[in-house]
This record gives C-alpha cells, sequence and structure tokens, in this order.
C-alpha cells in the first residue's frame, strides 16, 4: 500500500511539482492548496506524512499544525514544515508547537526524500508505527474502550472543581463547556470540547484537583476512562504519551491567549474572537458563513463580561450585517471579517 503525503501548498508549481516527484517514487500524493482545505483534507485521508508550507492564505502553517494537533485522528501524523529561507527563524516555533523536521525552499529531491524516509524510520523505530495498520490509532481506540459510556444532557455538570480526578474524558458525540465560577455567580470558560476530543487531563497530569467545572451545552455522549487505565496507557504506550503532551501544550498556549485578550482587547474584539471561536470548534467544515447556536449567557462566559454587554454588541455586529439572528441561532455572514476586527 502506497504512503499517502499530504502536501498543503499554496504556490502552485511547488505544490504540483512536489506531488508529481513523490507520485513517481511510489508516494500516493494528496493535494491542498492552502491551510484550511489541508486541515480537511487531513481530517478525510488520514495522510501518512504532512508536508506543509508556513506562509499561506485562509489558514497559515502555524494553525493547520495546532488544529491537526487537537484532533484524535491527526495528532501523531509526522508534520514537516516548508520554509522560505527568509522564514528560517520562525521555526523555533514551528518546532516548539510540535513539528517534526522542516524543509527549505528551493530543495531538491533528494532532500525532500530524505526528510520523509526519515520520519518514517523515526515512527518505526519507536515501535509504534505502521502505515498500513494505522497501530497509533489502534492504541488510541483501545484506550478509548478501556472507558464506561454515558448520555449526559444538555446544561448538565460533569465535575466541579476542587473534586479529586477520578476519571478523564472522551467526547463520542456533544459540546463539552469548561468553565470557573466565582462568588458573585459569574462564569468565564476556558475551553469548548466537541466530537473527537479528551477533556479532564490536566488535574489527572498534575496530580492536583480540578481547577475548573464542565457541563454540557447539549445532549452529549462522553467516554469516562479511569485514571488507573489513563496512567498505564500513559507510561507504556509512546502514542498516548505523546497525544497527551500535545494537549498540554495546546491547553496552555490557548488559556494564555485568553489571558492577553481579557487583558488587552476590547469588549468587541472578545464578542467577535468568541464567535470565531465557537465556528472553529463546532462548525469545522464552514466556509466564511455558517449558523452557531449559543445562549448570551454561554458566549458572554467565553468573552469575560455581562450578558447584557454581550446583547448589545451582538445588536451592533447585526447592524453592520457581520451577523444575523433567527430565534436563538446566531447566523455569522463572514467569518472573516468578525476574525479581522481590530479594535
Amino acid at each position: 500500500m502506497n504512503r499517502k503525503v499530504l502536501i498543503i501548498e499554496d504556490n502552485d508549481d511547488i505544490r504540483e511539482g512536489t506531488a508529481e516527484v513523490l507520485e513517481l517514487a511510489g508516494y500516493h500524493p494528496i493535494t491542498a492548496k492552502h491551510g484550511k482545505v489541508g486541515v480537511e483534507m487531513a481530517l478525510l485521508h488520514q495522510p501518512d506524512i504532512i508536508l506543509c508550507d508556513i506562509m499561506m492564505p485562509e489558514l497559515d502553517g502555524y494553525g493547520v499544525l495546532y488544529l491537526l494537533g487537537k484532533n484524535i485522528k491527526t495528532a501523531h501524523i509526522p508534520f514537516i514544515f516548508i520554509t522560505a529561507k527568509s522564514e528560517r527563524a520562525d521555526m523555533r516555533k514551528g518546532m516548539e508547537m510540535g513539528a517534526d523536521d522542516y524543509l527549505t525552499k528551493p530543495f531538491d529531491d533528494i532532500e525532500l526524500f530524505k526528510a520523509i524516509e526519515s520520519r518514517f524510520k523515526k515512527k518505526q523505530q519507536s515501535g509504534n508505527f505502521t502505515p498500513e495498520t494505522g497501530n497509533n490509532q489502534v492504541i488510541i481506540d483501545e484506550f478509548i474502550k478501556k472507558g464506561k459510556s454515558r448520555s449526559i444532557a444538555g446544561k448538565q455538570v460533569i465535575y466541579v472543581e476542587e473534586d479529586e480526578p477520578s476519571h478523564i474524558y472522551y467526547v463520542v458525540k456533544g459540546q463539552i463547556k469548561t468553565y470557573k465560577r466565582f462568588k458573585d455567580g459569574r462564569e468565564l470558560s476556558s475551553a469548548l470540547y466537541n466530537d473527537g476530543d479528551f477533556f479532564g487531563y490536566e488535574a489527572l497530569c498534575n496530580g492536583e484537583f480540578y481547577a475548573d467545572n464542565a457541563a454540557t451545552l447539549i445532549d452529549s455522549e462522553i467516554v469516562q476512562i479511569h485514571k488507573s487505565d489513563f496512567m498505564e496507557y500513559l507510561l507504556s504506550h509512546q502514542a498516548i504519551s505523546k497525544l497527551f503532551i500535545s494537549l498540554l501544550s495546546g491547553s496552555v498556549r490557548d488559556k494564555g491567549k485568553q489571558m492577553l485578550q481579557l487583558a488587552y482587547s476590547s469588549v468587541r474584539k472578545r464578542v467577535a474572537n468568541a464567535l470565531v471561536q465557537v465556528a472553529d470548534k463546532f462548525e469545522k467544515n464552514a466556509s466564511d458563513s455558517c449558523t452557531i447556536k449559543i445562549s448570551r449567557d454561554d458566549l458572554a462566559a467565553l468573552v469575560g463580561t455581562a450578558s447584557e454587554t454581550v446583547s448589545r454588541m451582538l445588536a451592533d455586529f447585526k447592524d453592520e450585517k457581520l451577523i444575523d439572528k433567527t430565534g436563538n441561532a446566531i447566523n455569522i455572514l463572514s467569518i472573516e471579517k468578525l476574525r479581522n476586527i481590530k479594535h
């Protein structure tokens, strides 16, 4: 079976030329013209390795790496950045985010083959990679099957802060939020989760009590995996340990970004960011427009402000034709325009 190589590159000549060379060498190339399509193709085709440019429209290479690293189905795919010489100083950022290697443009055929085969060789030496059988995914699937499935109605609490953790959780289907609740009744959401996401693992990894609460936003099906099974797999399977290292580093970045937004961004910018966050998380296949369903209170908790303030901002966005509203649904007319709001 030919190994699948996903090439995410906005330069037509480089993308098609690389694909042609790889096909001649016996690989099965899959191409994407920018980052957003690349993420979709990675989820659809589950390639054995990904080659990705850094500077691209729609979604840059860092965004691609971040999104794929957060998804259980793609977190373990070897990832090689393609970078221009002028961007080499930025490669430290990519490697810190979890990239496996990088190629500097222009590269020749030998450099390309060596980079790809090097990643395959390292995975094979680790004992946790067989492209033909998808061994990493088999291990992760076995790990999830260790847990117990639960169906939980919307707006129900799963765990509360200061509880001692006894499980981690996997979302089979649904939408989950984690949040802090303050003494005056206000909430601040820390993260959103949906199909294919793990949550509740930070406390177990740190050996601490839960630092936040978790609740369903809609009717959901989750799997709860006992901490003894979690620790066993974490210590004995590289696929599991690498997955949760990636998830933990992503969680730290997200929380840092959230604190910076709370400190320095205007309420208008924060509401726009919250709408984009919900769209990116729960409507992954959306183009530039989509419909999201989230209560004013839940949106306010993401923003870190009062629900009345959120209502005023939504009214402003409606007047500016950035959104429309149908009952409890918010119709986002342009995700990019919301994303690009400066103040």
